[in-house]
Order: structure tokens, then C-alpha cells, then sequence
């Protein structure tokens, strides 16, 4: 039986590195940093005090004064990323073909915003005081259910937490969505907002994050040996998938196919991956054989990377496991050395990156790569982007709670239709 080829036609993105797909990807490629001291609340009691903050958005611009007061953060993120990708798919919605089109957005906190900042308004004014939105604000699926509000979308709609894996989940089960027939087009993704001060100083008791205040550019290294923790970053992506004969009878811009999906989980431990890689090592050779490649075809894969000292050894000690001597011939980066750990988000931002990877044959690099570690000997395309003619490409991300997802796309025919975003 033909499986049903799924390919991506619209991307749109909103980070700490740029506020479109354009702007994020010129900054990538030029290795700049997101990086910086927190300017959402006072951090100065705080151990860590820099974050990838998104910067110079105007909610109220971009979504009217109505609809930016009523929705959360990460909401707010979400539907301009979909519109982006939207518009950029050449999608026209109508009564036509709406009850095909769905979404799923991840997130791995939600509106944690929302949360704190209405938990406040109670105890310091008491409960009539508290904003009668406070409830579906904060609730994980608003945004994919704000989504189909705003584009009339009528199919599917759902969220997806699965922490740092949820929007590659989301990615992933979109695609799923439309291979078994439930839909035609998906939009997917992934958003995060939740630089406030109870989850940054949850981090920090986790000693989970870079408390590197001085180097706020160089605070996010992974596979470096003198990393310290991830960087909390914010922001959002969102793709627009679609079955093949779909995107082609509407003349819409084919970026690259979706051909391996996996999911797994570590059962290991809540927050720790496990040394030896052995559930995301699963994953990735599920996603192989999703795909029906060998794994010597991958060439590139953009890892999760986080920066911490346990997720760099064991994911670099994962892909050695399923590459075997060739995980040394295969370029591994780590864009999260720029945009920061965007949590929920991550996983759709770095799928977009493959996107535009597989496009233009070119690998964004791993910047802050200064001091080797041993243990982390690998590729990492280090500081600067490197050309590379690419057909497949991986994607990895990995999840408080032991989740894993691997996504591998490929371009389609030849690459058709390079489109600027």
C-alpha cells in the first residue's frame, strides 16, 4: 500500500533571534546570539539573569487591542507564527475545504503567565478581582483552539505536552493526521512563553540553566566542555503540512517532505535523560525505519542540544549508538547555541531550521564551540555555517519526563519551489 506523502508548504516563526521566518534564519546563519539580560520582570535577585527574550513584539499591533488582552503570551506567539505560515502557504480557508484543515499546537508550560500574574491579582486583591479569561488563558490547548478560531479551521484541533518534545510531537502527529486520511492540511507547531520568575527560579534550583550573567552571547554552548546549563528562550513556529496531491493541485510552494516520525519515552528518570542515549537511540532508528532510509543517508542532523551536561553526552552517545563510525562523517549542530531552549516550542523551530537547511544546503552552526569535551566528538559544526548538499536531515528533541521525538524530512522532487519567507 502507498503511504500518503505529506509535504510542508508554510512556515512562519516568531524568536528571540527574529520576528519572521527571514529575520531568525539571516540571524542564524550569521551566528548571532538571542541572548540577553531579562527584561520581563526584575531578576536581579535571582542566579540567573539573562534569557533569549522575543523582541520588539507588539501584540496589539499584530492581533488588534481586543483579542491581545484576552489571550496569553504564548498564545499571542502562536497565532502570528500561523498566520505567517498561513500566508505563506498561499493557503486560502473557506466552506469549502475548512473541515479538512486542523491544528496542533505543543507547548510544554502553557500560559504560565497568565498563572502567575492572576495568582498574584488574587492574593493581593481577592477573588473577584481575578480576570474571568484567567481559565482559558492558561490552558495548554488555547492556542491551538485560538488558532482554528481566527483561520475558521474546522478539522482536528488539539495541543500536544509532552515538555521540550511537544511541538516535534505535534509535527509529528499532524502528519500522522493526514497520512490516515482525518485531514487534509495541518498546521503544527509549537509555543512557549514562560520566562516569568517561578519557573526561571525553578530552573535555577534544578541548576538546570546557565547562570553565565556576564556572557549573556556566550551563556548557551552545548557540547562545549565548559557548558553550565541551558538558556530559557520563548517564541514559536508553525508549519503547514499537507498531503502531496493537495499542495500540487493547488500550485502551493513545496518546501520539503515529511518521511520519518518517532516517538519514545527514556522510562528512566522525570528530569535526567538516561548516560547510555538508549531511548532516544530508539527513537531515532524508529524514525529510520518510518522513513525506510539507512541511517548512512542522514546528512545532517540538528540536535537537541540543550547545553546541559547530561543531554549532550547522552545524546552525542546516542547517535554514535545508531550511526555507529559513520555518526563521525554526519555534521550535528545545535541552533539552541543561538535561539536559546525554547521548551514546547524548540522542536518547531528547529524543524523549520531543517526546512530551510534542506533549501539553501547549508548547516547553521554551533556557536560558543571553544573548548572540546572528550566525551562530546562529534561534528558539531562549530561557529560557522558550512555548505552542504542535503537530501535528509534529522531532527531531535528530547523532554522532561523522558520524552523523545524524531522527525526526518527530506526535500521533494528536486527541491520545487524555493520560496523566500
Amino acid at each position: 500500500m502507498t503511504r500518503t506523502r505529506v509535504v510542508i508548504t508554510g512556515l512562519g516563526a516568531i524568536t528571540p533571534l527574529g520576528n519572521t521566518v527571514r529575520e531568525t534564519w539571516s540571524s542564524l546563519l550569521e551566528g548571532r546570539s538571542g541572548v540577553g539580560p531579562i527584561t520581563h520582570f526584575d531578576a536581579s535577585a535571582f542566579l540567573t539573569r539573562i534569557a533569549a527574550e522575543v523582541k520588539g513584539f507588539d501584540p496589539v499591533a499584530e492581533l488588534g487591542h481586543k483579542l491581545a488582552r484576552r489571550v496569553d503570551r504564548f498564545t499571542q506567539f502562536a497565532l502570528v507564527a500561523a498566520r505567517q505560515a498561513i500566508e505563506h502557504a498561499k493557503l486560502i480557508v473557506n466552506e469549502a475545504n475548512r473541515d479538512r484543515i486542523g491544528a496542533i499546537i505543543g507547548t510544554g508550560i502553557g500560559g504560565i503567565g497568565t498563572i502567575v500574574e492572576q495568582m498574584l491579582q488574587f492574593l493581593e486583591r481577592g477573588p473577584k478581582w481575578v480576570s474571568p479569561f484567567t481559565v482559558p488563558m492558561m490552558l495548554p490547548d488555547t492556542a491551538a483552539g485560538q488558532v482554528a478560531i481566527a483561520f475558521g479551521l474546522r478539522g482536528p484541533n488539539m495541543a500536544v505536552v509532552t515538555a521540550c518534545a511537544s511541538s516535534s510531537n505535534a509535527i509529528g502527529e499532524a502528519a500522522e493526521l493526514i497520512r490516515r486520511g482525518d485531514a487534509d492540511i495541518m498546521v503544527a507547531g509549537g509555543a512557549e512563553a514562560s520566562i516569568v520568575p517561578v519557573a526561571m527560579a525553578g530552573f535555577n534550583v534544578m541548576d538546570a540553566i546557565s547562570k553565565r550573567n556576564d556572557h549573556p552571547e556566550g551563556a548557551s554552548r552545548p557540547f562545549d566542555l565548559n557548558r553550565d546549563g541551558f538558556v530559557a528562550a520563548e517564541g514559536s513556529a508553525a508549519l503547514v503540512l499537507e498531503t502531496y496531491e493537495n499542495a500540487m493541485a493547488r500550485g502551493a510552494p513545496i518546501l520539503a517532505e515529511v518521511v520519518g516520525y518517532a516517538s519514545t519515552n527514556d522510562a528512566y528518570h522525570i528530569t535526567a535523560p538516561s548516560e547510555s542515549g538508549v531511548g532516544a537511540a530508539a527513537c531515532m532508528r524508529l524514525a529510520l525505519d518510518d522513513a525506510q532510509l539507512a541511517p548512512g543517508q542522514i546528512e545532517y542532523i540538528n540536535a537537541h542540544g540543550t547545553s546541559t551536561r547530561l543531554n549532550d553526552l547522552s545524546e552525542t552517545a546516542a547517535i554514535k549508538s545508531v550511526f555507529g563510525e559513520a555518526a563521525y562523517d554526519i555534521p550535528v549542530s545545535s541552533t539552541k547555541s543561538m535561539t536559546g531552549h525554547m521548551l514546547g516550542a524548540a522542536g518547531a523551530v528547529e524543524a523549520l531550521f531543517c526546512v530551510k537547511a534542506l533549501e539553501e544546503d547549508v548547516l547553521p552552526p554551533t556557536i560558543n564551540y571553544e573548548t572540546p569535551d572528550p566525551d562530546c566528538d562529534l561534528d558539531y559544526v562549530p561557529n560557522l555555517k558550512r555548505s552542504k548538499e542535503l537530501h535528509y536531515v534529522m531532527s531531535n528533541s528530547f523532554g522532561f519526563g523522558g520524552h523523545n521525538a524524531t522527525l526526518i524530512l527530506s526535500k521533494v522532487n528536486g527541491n520545487l519551489g524555493v520560496h523566500e519567507t
